[in-house]
C-alpha cells in the first residue's frame, strides 16, 4: 500500500485548505495509484481495515438493495428486528437532515450505487458486464456508471466512485476507476479494498485472473480533523499484502463468510469520524 501512503503524504504536503460542505479540508485535484492484485489483496496494513464492512457492502450493492437496514441485515447476520441499535456506514446518510425528509421507509437510502448498478434506467448493468466480458473480452464498452444526472436529487449521497471500465488482456481482468470525491483517510482505503474485491468476483464469474486495479482520483482530500490521525499513519511502514480466498459461486450468492484474507498482519486502528 506504498501508492496510498505516497498519495496522502502528497495530498498533506502539497494540498490547498478551504472550506468545503463538509467543513475544512486540505485538497488536490488529479492522482492515479495502480495495484497488482496477483502480487496480494490491497488491504491496508498501516491501519487495520473494516473488511466486513467492505464486503457487506459490495454484496449489498450487487443486490442492488436502496435499504439501509438490509446492508445491516447482511452486516450482522440478523433479523431486522434485532437491529433496531446496530448502525452500519450507510445509517448517517439515512438518517441526515438533508435526506431525511426525501426518505420513504426507514433505512431509505435513495437511488445509490446499487440501485444504479441493477436498474440504470431499466437496465442491469451487472448483468450487462458480467455478459459483455464474456462474450467480447476485447471490447472498450465494459462500463460500469452509478453517474446518473436524473437520479441525483433522489439519491442521500451522490456517487464518489462515479465510474469504472473494465479490461482484458492475457486472461486478466483488470479495472481503472474514476472517484470524483475522495475521502483520504477514511474513504479511499475502503474503497480500494471494495473495487480490488469486485474484480476478483468478476474475473472468477468470467473465469479469468485478476490483473489491476487503477484508482483515479479527482478531488482528493484530508479532512482538518483527521490531520492528527495522517500524522500517524504517514510514518508507519506497511506490511506484506494478505492474499483473499474465496470459492466460486454465482456472483449474486455469495455471503459475507464466503471471503476470507489470510495473512492479514495489520498495524492498530487509528480512529476519526467519518464525514458525509
Amino acid at each position: 500500500m506504498k501508492q496510498y501512503i505516497e498519495a496522502l503524504k502528497h495530498c498533506y504536503n502539497n494540498g490547498t485548505d478551504v472550506e468545503s460542505r463538509a467543513g475544512k479540508v486540505r485538497k488536490a485535484f488529479g492522482y492515479q495509484i495502480r495495484f497488482d492484485l496477483e502480487k496480494g489483496f490491497p488491504a491496508m496494513t498501516t491501519k487495520k481495515l473494516a473488511w466486513k464492512a467492505v464486503v457487506s457492502e459490495l454484496l449489498w450493492f450487487l443486490e442492488g438493495s436502496n435499504d439501509e437496514r438490509r446492508l445491516a441485515e447482511i452486516l450482522y447476520g440478523e433479523d431486522r428486528e434485532n437491529l433496531k441499535d446496530k448502525k452500519t456506514i450507510w445509517s448517517q446518510n439515512a438518517n441526515s437532515p438533508y435526506w431525511k425528509s426525501k426518505a420513504k421507509f426507514i433505512g431509505d437510502v435513495g437511488k445509490i450505487y446499487g440501485v444504479q448498478w441493477r436498474n440504470f434506467n431499466g437496465v442491469d448493468q451487472i448483468i450487462n458486464l458480467v455478459e459483455g466480458i464474456k462474450n467480447d473480452p476485447n471490447g472498450r464498452r465494459h462500463i460500469l456508471s452509478a453517474w446518473n444526472p436524473p437520479d441525483l436529487e433522489s439519491m442521500s449521497l451522490p456517487p464518489c466512485h462515479a465510474f469504472s471500465q473494465f479490461f482484458v488482456v492475457n486472461n486478466k481482468l483488470s479495472c481503472q476507476l474514476y472517484q470524483r470525491s475522495c475521502d483520504m483517510f477514511l474513504g479511499v482505503p475502503f474503497n480500494i479494498a471494495s473495487y480490488s474485491l469486485l474484480i476478483h468476483l468478476i474475473a472468477k464469474e468470467c473465469s479469468l485472473n485478476v490483473g489491476e486495479f487503477i484508482h483515479t482520483f479527482g478531488d482528493y482530500h484530508i479532512y482538518h480533523e483527521h490531520f492528527e490521525a495522517i500524522k500517524i499513519q504517514i510514518n508507519r511502514e506497511p506490511n506484506q499484502l494478505p492474499d483473499l480466498i474465496f470459492d466460486k459461486k454465482n456472483i449474486f450468492e455469495y455471503r459475507l463468510n464466503d471471503f476470507m484474507l489470510t495473512n492479514y498482519n495489520p498495524l492498530p486502528a487509528i480512529k476519526a469520524e467519518m464525514n458525509i
